[in-house]
C-alpha cells in the first residue's frame, strides 16, 4: 500500500467513525498536528502508535504497516489553490524575508529545523472574531564554516 491509499482509507474511516484528530491524538498520546501529518502521509509512526490508530478506526494491518513507513516528503510545487493553504503560502511570500532577517539577527546565519520541530494550532476567542494562533517551534541550526 502506498501513502496516498493509506491517507484515503484513514480519512474515510475517520469520517465514518466520527472522531476528531484531537480524539485520535489523545488516544495515541501525541499532538493532534503530528498525528494528522502522519495520517496524511508526511511522517512515520512507531508500530504501537500505528496499531492504535488502526484499532481506533477499524482499519486493516496493511494501513498500520504503511503508517510505519518512512515518507517521501514531496508536494505539488504549484501555487496552492485551497484558500487556507494559499494564505500560508502568501504569508511566507510576504513575510518570509522578514522572518529570515529577524532569525539571522537574533541567532546568526542558519535555519530553523523542520525536523526538530513542533507546531501548535489553537483557537483564541475574540469578540472581534475568533483568531487562529499558529506556533512554529524549531531548533536553530547554524551554518558551519570549514
Amino acid at each position: 500500500m502506498i501513502k496516498d491509499e493509506m491517507k484515503s482509507l484513514i480519512l474515510g474511516a475517520k469520517e465514518k467513525c466520527g472522531v476528531t484528530w484531537e480524539g485520535i491524538a489523545q488516544e495515541i498520546g501525541m499532538s493532534p498536528t503530528w498525528i494528522t501529518s502522519a495520517c496524511l502521509g508526511m511522517n512515520s509512526m512507531l508500530a504501537d502508535q500505528a496499531k492504535k490508530v488502526c484499532a481506533m478506526l477499524s482499519l486493516p494491518n496493511e494501513v498500520a504497516t504503511t503508517l510505519e513507513k518512512c515518507p517521501h516528503k514531496d508536494w505539488d510545487k504549484l501555487v496552492p489553490t485551497d484558500p487556507l493553504v494559499y494564505r500560508f503560502y502568501e504569508i511566507v511570500g510576504v513575510y518570509g524575508d522578514t522572518i529570515k532577517e529577524i532569525i539571522h539577527e537574533k541567532f546568526g546565519d542558519g535555519i530553523m529545523s523542520a525536523i526538530d520541530f513542533s507546531i501548535n494550532i489553537q483557537k483564541e476567542e475574540n469578540p472581534n472574531g475568533d483568531r487562529v494562533v499558529v506556533t512554529l517551534n524549531g531548533k536553530f541550526l547554524p551554518y558551519k564554516s570549514w
